[in-house]
């Protein structure tokens, strides 16, 4: 490894940056969660629950934009933490992600060996999940343009198979494919168009959570394409909308077409990829080969959601090393300008996937989802956090935000937005799961392990380090601090 190369190569270009937002942010929740969302909360509770999500979403990306385009660097937002709030809320906004992203790593692990059983039954699920965080390594252990190309055809798969999904979906509902439409018979059924209440809802919004999470990885490429200036807020404006048309359109299909309470869709899990809400549609549209099919593109996509993970963690924690927060081995980088030891430290937290041997692996999957959901949640109100103090500092310090390349929206209320409806989620989730009867608190315990997590990290930190929070007037605005320098 050459300890001489000080910065990542600007290696990336538009169409990397589009496909790695897109990619990093459509996997198995788009696949196989819908089902569940919508037998959680039915019809309603899920098409508001990711709405609701979808706009905090906006906002924390608006907020990312213009951070990221005043001051750009790879693994940003863990920066901005640092150097707008306190050195302490960026070291655990930092780690907090590792952990996320490590978490993720291991559950898209867990999944493709389940994926995998479906044609090879009596394979141990050890050697699948192995052969998938060998795979991500090989494709981001050379250079970040041999990661950007992977993900940029493994994202392609997904955006053609959600396409034509959607299409045959919107024929059948007004009746052009295969039988008479179904009209608003599904959305007003039984209990629809919201069921379980309050308590459906917000279940049904952490796995929104969860759905979303990666479309902050258009921000963290940042340091390493050339023309951020441009690339970074056009994406921001086009690939946010074409995912929210995604998973909105994909729940309003889904809706129309198969009731919430059709036993194979309350069926519809990580195990049984016959009854995924895909599956089960193309199936009624006359495509017999539908569960292979599905199978084969939720297999790349997880694939894809696993590069895009592990490239935006090591980059993150290349930041670290770099700016202090980490041991300095994290920051640097081999001859081909990747963090190789970033890359290998999050693939062995990764491993964890392994423990799938020994537990049920959808149990395994379940929890490793909850778990990065929360802390995926985290890392969305400290964007909101330090993009408003940065606009504070900005009024105070005299920098006038009309100048700036990209300018958040709707500020500040759409910052509060984002970091009132994360929270939300965070505290509705610990307050319908305990008091639901028959808690399983050993579960429980493991869902929730990212709230006392960074709760340690940041007390720690500001013991050891007495930091405090950096006064506006003092703030550093300059445009070349994004890692440490």
């Amino acid at each position: 490894m050459s300890v001489e190369e000080p910065q990542l190569r600007k290696s990336l270009k538009g169409r990397h940056i589009n496909m790695i937002a897109i990619g990093g942010a459509i996997g198995t929740g788009v696949f196989l969660a819908m089902g569940v969302s919508i037998s959680q909360g039915g019809p309603g509770g899920a098409l508001l629950s990711y709405a609701v999500i979808g706009v905090a979403v906006y906002f924390m990306m608006n907020s990312l934009g213009e951070m990221s385009t005043y001051a750009p660097g790879s693994g940003n937002f863990q920066v901005y933490a640092t150097r707008y709030i306190d050195k302490s809320m960026g070291f655990m906004m930092g780690w907090n992600y590792v952990y996320y992203v490590s978490t993720t790593l291991a559950a898209e692990a867990v999944a493709t060996a389940i994926l995998m059983h479906f044609w090879l039954p009596n394979v141990p699920g050890w050697i699948w999940s192995a052969a998938t965080l060998v795979l991500i390594l090989i494709l981001n252990i050379f250079s970040a343009l041999a990661y950007a190309e992977g993900e940029f055809w493994f994202a392609g798969i997904k955006v053609v198979t959600i396409v034509i999904f959607l299409v045959i979906g919107v024929m059948m509902i007004f009746g052009i494919l295969h039988g008479p439409s179904p009209g608003f018979s599904n959305w007003t059924q039984g209990a629809a168009p919201f069921v379980n209440g309050a308590a459906g809802t917000f279940t049904v919004m952490l796995a929104a959570a969860f759905s979303y999470s990666g479309i902050e990885a258009v921000t963290i490429t940042s340091g390493e394409t050339t023309n951020t200036d441009k690339l970074i807020p056009q994406a921001i404006r086009t690939v946010f909308w074409r995912i929210l048309l995604f998973y909105l359109g994909t729940i309003v299909v889904i809706a129309f077409l198969l009731p919430y309470n059709d036993p194979n869709l309350l069926a519809s899990d990580v195990d049984n990829i016959a009854v995924s809400p895909f599956t089960l549609i193309l199936q009624k549209a006359g495509i017999a080969f539908a569960a292979s099919l599905m199978n084969a593109v939720i297999l790349t996509s997880l694939l894809s959601c696993s590069n895009s993970n592990l490239y935006q963690g090591s980059r993150l924690l290349y930041s670290m090393g770099k700016g202090g927060q980490a041991p300095k081995i994290f920051g640097r980088v081999s001859k081909h300008g990747v963090p190789v030891a970033a890359v290998i430290l999050i693939l062995a937290i990764a491993s964890l996937a392994f423990l799938a041997s020994v537990w049920s692996e959808s149990v395994v999957y379940v929890i490793l989802i909850d778990a990065t959901s929360m802390a995926c949640l985290i890392a969305w109100f400290g964007i909101a956090v330090a993009h408003i103090r940065f606009r504070r500092a900005c009024k105070v310090q005299g920098i006038d935000p009309n100048q700036f390349v990209f300018k958040a929206k709707f500020y500040p209320w759409g910052a509060y937005i984002s970091a009132i409806i994360s929270v939300a989620v965070i505290v509705g989730q610990v307050y319908f799961f305990v008091g639901k009867s028959g808690i399983d608190w050993g579960q429980m315990a493991l869902m929730f392990t990212g709230i006392p997590l960074v709760i340690i990290l940041f007390v720690v930190y500001k013991l050891v380090k007495k930091t405090k929070m950096v006064p506006l007037a003092e703030m550093d605005l300059s445009h070349t601090a994004a890692l440490g320098e």
